[in-house]
């Protein structure tokens, strides 16, 4: 992932006067903080960014260097910590650039046996191997921002800085075309070959294997090649025919994983099954070929070998009729013609974000984390942590990412019933992201961060401006007026937004993790995009979805979303002093505590165990969980945390044998929660794709019943939404937001948002007078 300067821009904003940053804005040229920050408008003339753009980070360190050791005869000192003179040019937990990606790659594919061994590997996912936590504790104590020093235990006679940091690694899962298999690889990196030599250097293989009877996600390549293999297969063309499609160009063939439902979907075959629509005008590319899917047909494609192996034209059900209102695009929604009342909205910055950004570290209002991204989770948010006063900087979180999503359809009909997908384990949701420069999601001063990966064949690709991080109005934070006296206080919310937006197939997911000024950190899901659709015979209804159209249906189904997140509440690296509590408010039993019957109280419940930690929400108790560390009190005594606050959610509306559940078994809870452990990363295990085996991952590792009383705790949050479709969710769904809260609970000694000042009126403001207002009707309000 790369951020650089250029990537901060005022988006969505008209080039105006009223737009441009005031090149006289105050700034301090003594704070390290404000060294920091390396901010510039995108086309705006360097004389009037508020800082140079050369004042940054190498004002504190020089570049990159090999480190000597120091001297055998010089002895630490206590006396205070310097700054490293030189540093890594990349932080221990950076996503991979695109040179070390292809140093990887190289290196790999350097290391197969035969021309035909390396000829035959594909790349599924080249991600960075995260170190050890105490290893991203050096880096922030002596390398990188924050230098925290007291991240690290003290040692007698001073800490003993080490020259440099331990080499990157990657981690490569490579699935062999010709022989079927999956292949993980772990390769050192070599920093200073991978900067300047363009990636040329092949780095070293520290350890490789085959992982046996499994499936690795499938690739944009191969969704391609099966769309075309689809479409030039004879008995698909007479299939069509016999529908009235012999133009090629108008079918889409949206390829999905088999899943498992019997041995036949074995991983000893690498298989898609797809499913088709037809567009009804070639000459349209934004139409929505959603709008008419074609069932009937029974296609099943070997993607190993890229050949149709199973075809059946089992039923002739007639395309639906073209829906006029099937488009979404300007000037072809309903009617024709779009709103012409919608005036202008400007989010204007003059003084620029409040926000700073070093690489991928972002300091905003006290709180302070690093980004990263994957392939398979896109967003990622490390080390959270808050500046609090004399306190220092506390932990709150060491990382926290979305690794799991499942949407289960509840037709039982063909080929709805198959319907069951693992977007982030199948197909890869950072893989999956949107280049915002297609599409202005955000208003505001943007910092926009890119993101690199490698395709199926080994190159690598770059999404720009993948990531964006943006401040936002969030009403009001906090408010008192005295009656008596009419006096009255009143603080604005902001929150920090960071964000990205992938597309899986017909549907939209915008993924958000919001920071707040009182201490909040909330995670939201945004979904959208174009409902998955089946066709009706002529007078036929089905009591599994919604008609939505003349010869359309919308089946019900639900979206399962699993946020992982490696909890650090108040614990330095090292430190395992966390642990969770269940609270439900209890209505106290009528007698002498309760006489008037008004009386309740939240009761705790101490998780000691995996297996007692297995829990769902409950909306009648106010159900909530506080993860809290067991070494720190506030000032009442009371043991600090941080609570998981449930929004909206659901459970699998599906029988315990169902199919999708072998596969999906951690969707049977809410709440999961274990100890750290480095391998346990994905809650379905890291092979979803065609897994046979039942319950692996999450539902596997808590069989173990780990201690949980005090211990360095893993939250394993699911949340979803059941989708019954409604007519207003066609051509395109408005978004629906799901999430969760994470809310200091005893954290602080009072609230943390009452040092916020007052807003200051601007010169930006509109006067009464520059609104075109209605005149009030009504006398009496009038007069007052």
């Amino acid at each position: 992932m790369a951020s650089t300067q250029e990537k901060a821009t005022p988006c969505c904003i008209p080039k105006t006067k009223d737009a441009i940053i005031n090149s006289n804005n105050k700034t301090s040229s003594s704070s390290s903080t404000d060294i920091l920050q390396n901010w510039s408008l995108a086309g705006s003339d360097p004389s009037m960014d508020p800082i140079p753009k050369t004042a940054s980070m190498a004002t504190l360190i020089r570049p990159v260097d090999p480190i000597s050791d120091p001297p055998p005869t010089k002895t630490p000192t206590n006396k205070g910590i310097s700054i490293m003179p030189r540093a890594q040019t990349s932080h221990p937990l950076d996503p991979l650039s695109a040179a070390e990606i292809s140093v990887a790659v190289a290196t790999v594919r350097a290391a197969g046996a035969t021309p035909e061994v390396r000829d035959s590997m594909r790349f599924i996912e080249v991600v960075l191997v995260e170190p050890d936590k105490h290893v991203v504790a050096l880096a922030d104590a002596y390398f990188f921002p924050p230098f925290q020093p007291s991240l690290l235990p003290r040692t007698k006679g001073g800490p003993v800085i080490p020259s440099r940091l331990p080499s990157r690694q990657a981690r490569l899962i490579v699935y062999n075309k010709k022989s079927n298999e999956t292949s993980i690889w772990v390769v050192e990196l070599s920093e200073v070959h991978a900067a300047t030599r363009g990636g040329h250097h092949r780095g070293k293989v520290i350890s490789s294997k085959v992982v046996p009877n499994v499936q690795p996600p499938m690739d944009a390549m191969e969704y391609a090649e099966c769309e075309a293999v689809v479409k030039d297969f004879p008995p698909f063309r007479e299939a069509m025919k016999r529908r009235g499609i012999e133009d090629m160009d108008l079918v889409m063939v949206d390829p999905w994983c088999v899943g498992y439902h019997s041995t036949a979907d074995a991983p000893s075959r690498r298989l898609a099954k797809p499913l088709i629509f037809c567009r009804t005008e070639s000459d349209c590319p934004m139409e929505n070929g959603y709008a008419r899917p074609v069932e009937g047909i029974h296609v099943l494609v070997d993607m190993q070998n890229m050949v149709v192996i199973e075809f059946e034209d089992r039923k002739l059900v007639p395309l639906p009729p073209a829906d006029p209102l099937r488009n979404y695009t300007a000037g072809e929604t309903r009617g024709g013609v779009d709103r012409s009342d919608v005036k202008p909205l400007q989010i204007i910055q003059p003084e620029g974000p409040s926000f700073r950004v070093n690489g991928n570290f972002i300091e905003w209002q006290k709180w302070n984390f690093r980004i990263g991204f994957t392939p398979r989770e896109g967003l990622v948010i490390y080390s959270v942590a808050y500046v609090d006063g004399s306190r220092g900087r506390r932990p709150v979180a060491h990382r926290l990412s979305i690794v799991e999503m499942v949407v289960p359809y509840g037709d039982p009909n063909d080929p709805h019933y198959r319907k069951n997908a693992f977007d982030a384990g199948e197909d890869g949701l950072g893989k999956n992201a949107h280049s915002l420069k297609k599409g202005c999601d955000c208003l505001g001063y943007i910092k926009y961060f890119d993101a690199h990966f490698t395709n199926f064949t080994g190159g690598v690709e770059t999404i720009e401006n993948c990531v964006c991080l943006h401040e936002e109005d969030h009403g009001i934070l906090w408010k008192h007026q005295d009656w008596r006296t009419g006096l009255a206080e009143v603080r604005r919310s902001r929150r920090l937004s960071v964000s990205f937006v992938c597309t899986v197939a017909n549907y939209e997911y915008g993924f958000f993790w919001h920071f707040y000024q009182d201490g909040k950190i909330e995670a939201e899901v945004k979904l959208t995009g174009i409902l998955s659709l089946g066709a009706l015979q002529p007078g036929e209804t089905r009591k599994y979805g919604t008609t939505i159209a003349p010869g359309l249906y919308a089946p019900v189904h639900q979206h399962f979303f699993v946020a992982r997140m490696d909890m650090a509440v108040d614990c330095k690296p090292g430190e395992a002093f966390n642990q969770v509590v269940e609270v439900n408010l209890k209505v106290e039993e009528p007698g002498k505590n309760n006489a008037h019957n008004n009386a309740f109280y939240a009761e705790e419940e101490l998780h000691r165990s995996e297996l007692q930690a297995m829990r769902d929400c409950n909306p009648l108790t106010a159900r909530h969980w506080i993860v809290r560390n067991t070494r720190n009190v506030n000032r009442t005594g009371q043991l600090t945390g941080f609570k998981l606050v449930p929004g909206s959610n659901c459970l699998p509306l599906a029988g315990s044998e169902a199919k999708f559940l072998r596969r999906a078994a951690f969707l049977k809870h809410n709440l999961w929660v274990t100890p750290y452990a480095h391998e346990e990363m994905y809650p379905g295990g890291e092979f979803p794709n065609q897994n046979p085996r039942v319950g692996e991952g999450l539902a596997t590792w808590v069989k173990q019943n780990r201690s949980l009383e005090e211990a360095d705790i893993v939250l394993w949050y699911v949340f979803g939404v059941t989708h019954v479709p409604r007519l207003e969710d066609w051509p395109v769904m408005p978004v629906e937001r799901i999430g969760f809260m994470l809310m200091p609970h005893g954290f602080f000694n009072c609230s943390p948002a009452v040092d916020v000042p007052p807003s200051t009126t601007t010169d930006l403001e509109l006067k009464e007078n520059d609104i075109a207002t209605k005149p009030i009707q009504n006398g009496i309000i009038a007069k007052l």
